[in-house]
């Protein structure tokens, strides 16, 4: 591990500790995770699981090795994981200090029973170079609630030592290539070796370790001939002994005694969308509902002919609906009220549940609304977009707020569909247009994966702000400048065959600072019944200006949405200020959009991509219904592996945990970060912000759904 590579662990898992301590103690059920940064014992595998839903980062350390590893429980019987990894002074593949990525997953096919242990099979660096290859079957019995005894068979590197034939057949040679292909001729072939191990929970906190390991590290040790390397380190022993601490429900410490010869030590960070730092919601409670009076005390409410002709009646509702409103950053842009019905459209800037802020209106509009006004027409807006239109009568809001599963009783008797067209006679809320909003705040920028230093970020000051004269038209740019950071030190040319539309971003980071990061007038209309639509012209993102139009037909009470976008852009100067190069093309895709349900979406995107290749790109999230999304994406087009180069094709993980979930404050403001293996030119797709589908989805019926539960708070 170099000296900036401790610098960066240290610096997350300090950070991480801190803004977790108040994960009290280790009661939380969660198995070991081993140097490979799965659930297992310290280099092998074990059949346990996760707790659902899952995340860990390990970092394990040992014989000049370092592994870092990226785990999510993505369904209580699968696991998968991405692993970067670190040889110091290997000399293998043409670098002196050699660093690998990979992937794996692993299923559990049989669950522990009384009497028969949990079954597990797995793939080890299944995508990647192959140099940590590997399949296994292995098994888990449990016995009381310390001790765990497992057992297994491994083949690929998890057969390097101690083999017992080939039960299935002799293995091909690896056909590396340019990585990042599954090489399923491999997968079970060849010798086979057993492994086994044990852990002891000795207290709540401390779990002792031993293993029997078949790998045998060939390459490490410089004694695979096939693949040429200089010796790290000189393995002993098959037996492994150690311990895990477990600080808290987030943090895990390791220490251990490996193959005889080398001490080693990890340290894993674990969070769970269903496990928050701090339990609860500490915002602020609504204030109650307010019943209606009778026509007796309130002869004039109970008569829309005496109020509804009152000067100024629109505004003088939207003036008190604002004041209760306002301070729950729910900003009312429209009432148009009548007889018995009134249309309110409105802006949430505080709650990341959808639900809670349709709630918050519709208690809002018991105290607002003359008492002959039955219906409430609440209708979420995403600048400019009417997201869609929940209906709910006055008379349900009234009984159901304090009966027993009165948020389901709601939702049954809820009304959910398009929005339609601002009323007529609807009163617009001068004191949001023209509206103005700027932010200055700090940015950090990172890249991943070089191989001359694996680790690069800047930080410094980024200023934004964007302008709204009039509803859905929206001018936006920002701007940033470097305080500290090295990502300028990056001298790797690109060797791409492609257009270089995303490898000549050293260059950028180089040229452009300060940066013209965006600078665009967008505007969102609603084209028709289910339909939306956007046109955004200007300086789209760090690389590429132009112009970009989109369509989206999303039915409000639809699993599945249909979009369509093209763009003509032409790429920017590398100093990002106002000028372009020579390059440009016409790019586009038609996109499908399927809620598969039990919190995972599916995204097919087909068409023209940044270096004029065509192709597909599919993306599969898992959300939760606090906010939390990990997803997975991979693009195969019409560019080859060899031209594609490193990595064969665009693939990465992408993650978004909202900030609410370490506070537990309601906010809109999110944590997110996309993971690719390696940063190539084909498969590349424009980077535009304001694209439609995640504006107007959460407002529709399954994303009110996932977070209904909340529309009472």
């Amino acid at each position: 591990m170099t000296a900036a590579q401790r610098r960066h662990a240290a610096a997350l898992f300090t950070c991480a500790a801190a803004a977790l301590a108040t994960a009290a103690d280790a009661d939380i059920d969660r198995p070991n995770l081993n140097f490979y940064g799965v659930t297992g014992i310290i280099d092998m595998p074990s059949a346990l699981s996760q707790p659902d839903g899952e995340l860990s980062l390990t970092v394990s350390h040992f014989a000049g090795i370092t592994r870092n590893t990226l785990s999510f429980q993505i369904l209580p019987r699968v696991q998968g994981s991405f692993r970067y990894s670190g040889f110091q002074d290997l000399n293998f593949g043409g670098f002196r200090d050699y660093y690998d990525r990979s992937f794996d997953i692993s299923v559990l096919l049989l669950k522990e029973s009384t009497y028969l242990p949990a079954v597990k099979v797995g793939l080890q660096d299944f995508v990647g170079t192959g140099l940590y290859s590997g399949e296994y079957v292995v098994a888990t019995k449990t016995f009381g609630d310390r001790l765990t005894v497992s057992g297994g068979l491994g083949w690929g590197r998890l057969a390097t030592s101690g083999s017992i034939g080939s039960p299935f057949g002799s293995r091909p040679a690896a056909q590396v290539g340019r990585g990042g292909k599954p090489n399923y001729d491999q997968w079970f072939r060849g010798p086979a070796a057993p492994f086994a191990g044990i852990t002891y929970r000795a207290t709540d906190r401390l779990t002792l370790l031993a293993e029997y390991s078949s790998d045998g590290y060939r390459i490490e040790q410089g004694k695979d001939r096939t693949q040429p390397s200089t010796a790290v380190f000189s393995r002993k022993s098959s037996l492994n002994f150690g311990f895990d601490y477990k600080v808290n429900d987030a943090v895990n410490i390791g220490a251990y005694y490996l193959y005889g010869s080398e001490l080693g030590f990890n340290i894993s960070l674990s969070l769970n969308p269903y496990r928050p730092p701090v339990k609860g919601s500490i915002g602020e409670a609504p204030l109650p509902i307010q019943p209606r009076p009778s026509r007796s005390e309130s002869p004039l409410g109970w008569s829309p002919d005496d109020w509804i002709g009152m000067e100024n009646v629109n505004g003088r509702i939207m003036e008190a609906l604002s004041e209760e409103l306002n301070p729950q950053g729910i900003i009312v842009e429209s009432v148009a009220a009548r007889g018995s019905m009134v249309d309110v459209r409105f802006r949430n800037a505080q709650f990341d549940a959808s639900a809670q802020a349709v709630g918050r209106v519709a208690r809002a509009l018991t105290r607002a609304m003359p008492a002959s006004v039955e219906t409430f027409r609440i209708v979420p807006v995403v600048d400019g977009l009417p997201a869609s239109a929940v209906t709910l009568r006055r008379t349900d809001i009234e009984m159901l707020a304090a009966a027993p599963d009165n948020s389901d009783r709601l939702l049954a008797v809820a009304g959910i569909g398009d929005a339609g067209p601002r009323p007529a006679d609807a009163t617009i809320n001068d004191a949001v247009f023209p509206r103005f909003e700027w932010n200055l705040a700090p940015y950090v920028r990172n890249s991943y994966f070089d191989p001359d230093q694996p680790f690069r970020f800047d930080a410094g000051v980024a200023l934004g702000a964007s302008y709204e004269p009039v509803p859905g038209l929206i001018f936006s740019g920002a701007i940033t400048k470097k305080v500290i950071g090295n990502l300028d030190e990056n001298k790797r040319a690109s060797n791409s065959q492609l257009p270089r539309v995303r490898t000549n971003f050293p260059l950028y980071d180089r040229e452009g600072d300060p940066a013209l990061e965006r600078l665009t007038a967008s505007y969102f209309f609603k084209p028709g019944k289910d339909l939306y639509g956007r046109v955004t012209a200007g300086y789209l993102e760090r690389m590429f200006g132009g112009i970009s139009a989109e369509v989206l037909y999303k039915p409000a009470n639809s699993r599945l949405g249909i979009g369509a976008e093209v763009n003509y852009v032409r790429q920017r100067d590398f100093d990002l200020q106002f000028g372009f190069q020579d390059y440009d093309v016409v790019t586009g895709h038609v996109s499908a959009y399927y809620d598969v349900g039990n919190g995972f979406h599916a995204q097919l995107d087909v068409g023209r991509y940044l270096a004029g290749d065509l192709g597909a790109t599919l993306t599969v999230d898992r959300e939760f219904r606090n906010g939390w999304k990990v997803g997975a994406f991979a693009t195969l087009t019409d560019v080859s592996s060899a031209q594609f180069g490193e990595g064969s094709f665009d693939k990465g993980i992408r993650l978004e945990i909202p900030l609410s979930w370490f506070t537990s404050r309601p906010t809109t403001r999110k944590l997110g970060t996309t993971i690719r293996p390696v940063t190539r030119d084909g498969g590349a797709r424009l980077n535009v912000s304001d694209r439609l589908y995640p504006r107007v989805r959460d407002y529709h019926r399954n994303g009110l759904e996932e977070q209904w539960g909340r529309v009472w708070r």
